[in-house]
């Protein structure tokens, strides 16, 4: 045994009044004393370093100039909240003060986020419509041009407000349509899914199907301040506006508010009512239009069938009368005739004359007679052949004629229900108003050559 050990004994030392406690011991009491010191607090700040985690919770910085401090909203919170969170938005974070043990940390447990001011809201929708514009979403060439008479009008609001009453009662007042209603909320938790889900509802509807579907969407809601018009600059809602294929109307808020549904949508409309009157026209003024376009259609017609009128007659005057026309030219075909016959008769007479004339004056042996004779005859024989062709081919050529004169006989426009003014004094035709006098009598003739007395009054 080495006797060192009892001769030298180690130093005991001195007892604390300090108690001892294990990490997990300490960690518990800070964190008590946190959570019993703060309880719940409302902490502003800059959202930074954001991350969403598979299970739905979000985690993230909450920080100033100066310093920050973690934060936790869990998956449950996250579905009730009123905004998304986004990095480097300024909101105002309440929740409960607590450490985790594991990394010595203190976070903050978030029940609620709110924006930071109407300024920290407005930046960022600015921030959210410069992303959006970017990707083309509110381009002028995507916009739909609105129909003028849309058969069926869908309307995306409220079914209790009196935003729905207002659009029924104005489109009764214009035009009325068959109007589909897709209620929804317009405000609060779960508003901007709903109206983002109405819109791609409607554009779902089939063509032929049961419900019938919508050649025109309103989405609309009533006025109100900046937080209860945001269900309408959430994304979700202003992509279903852009991608949506039937002309889509927004009527969200008075003149003054904008949304970002706005600059998606195809026509915007100062409030809801202004909405209804952009969707149909006035069915008094439409009827109106379309009277005074027939009218003027009947009164063009009825002037270009008078002008037309007018022209025939005009011809008709022009080419005198047929039966006259034609017995001219009998007349002057007869005296050819007699001419031809009496010239012919002439002629024989003539070679006659002359043939014996000269037969009387040859001292020739008879055989020459003869020949010569014969040679007479038969030119005698030739004339008295080609004659009756000549006159035959001139018959023909009348025939002709007359057939020619009665196609263009007044008797045809007769026998289309045209009458002939006569003077009954001498039977001439009257083709001019002036040559007709109030109380003259004269004579109509009618198709098949009837004829009455009329008294012009």
């Amino acid at each position: 045994m080495n006797s060192d050990l009892f001769s030298n004994p180690a130093p005991v030392p001195a007892r604390s009044n300090v108690p001892e406690l294990s990490v997990s011991e300490l960690s518990g009491s800070i964190q008590r004393s946190l959570e019993e010191s703060f309880g719940r607090v409302r902490v502003r700040g800059e959202i930074a370093g954001m991350k969403l985690a598979a299970s739905g919770h979000l985690y993230a910085d909450l920080k100033d100039e100066n310093a920050s401090i973690s934060i936790i909203c869990w998956r449950s919170t996250m579905q009730r909240l009123k905004i998304r969170p986004e990095e480097g938005l300024e909101v105002i974070c309440t929740g409960k003060i607590t450490t985790y043990p594991k990394s010595s940390r203190y976070q903050l447990i978030v029940d609620s986020i709110e924006l930071a001011g109407a300024g920290a809201l407005l930046k960022m929708l600015e921030d959210r419509k410069k992303k959006l514009a970017a990707e083309g979403l509110f381009d002028p060439a995507r916009k739909i041009p609105l129909p003028y008479l849309p058969r069926v009008i869908g309307v995306v609001t409220s079914p209790t407000g009196a935003v729905i009453r207002d659009i029924l009662h104005r489109l009764d007042d214009r035009f009325p349509r068959h109007v589909l209603v897709w209620p929804v909320l317009v405000q609060g938790e779960g508003a901007a899914e709903q109206i983002a889900g109405a819109i791609r509802g409607f554009d779902a509807l089939p063509a032929s199907g049961k419900v019938p579907r919508p050649d025109l969407l309103i989405v609309a809601r009533g006025g109100g301040s900046l937080e209860d018009l945001m269900a309408f600059n959430e994304e979700a809602v202003v992509r279903a506006a852009a991608d949506c294929s039937i002309p889509l109307i927004s009527a969200v808020g008075h003149e003054t508010d904008t949304t970002l549904i706005d600059y998606a949508a195809d026509v915007r409309a100062p409030t809801p009512t202004a909405a209804a009157e952009m969707a149909v026209p006035v069915r008094a003024e439409l009827l109106a239009a379309v009277m005074e376009q027939t009218r003027r259609l009947f009164t063009g017609m009825t002037r270009l069938i008078d002008h037309r009128r007018e022209r025939v007659q005009g011809m008709a005057a022009r080419l005198g009368d047929p039966q006259r026309l034609l017995a001219t030219k009998t007349q002057s075909l007869d005296h050819a005739l007699h001419r031809l016959d009496t010239a012919f008769a002439t002629n024989i007479r003539e070679r006659e004359t002359r043939v014996v004339r000269l037969g009387a004056a040859l001292r020739h042996p008879r055989s020459l007679i003869e020949r010569e004779s014969q040679r007479l005859q038969d030119r005698v024989d030739r004339l008295k052949n080609t004659a009756p062709r000549l006159i035959s081919d001139k018959a023909q050529a009348l025939r002709s004629l007359r057939r020619m004169l009665e196609s263009l006989s007044f008797e045809r426009v007769l026998d289309r229900g045209y009458v002939v003014v006569r003077d009954p004094a001498d039977d001439r035709p009257l083709g001019e108003s002036g040559q007709i006098a109030s109380g003259q009598a004269v004579s109509l003739q009618f198709k098949g050559n009837q004829r009455r007395r009329a008294l012009i009054d």
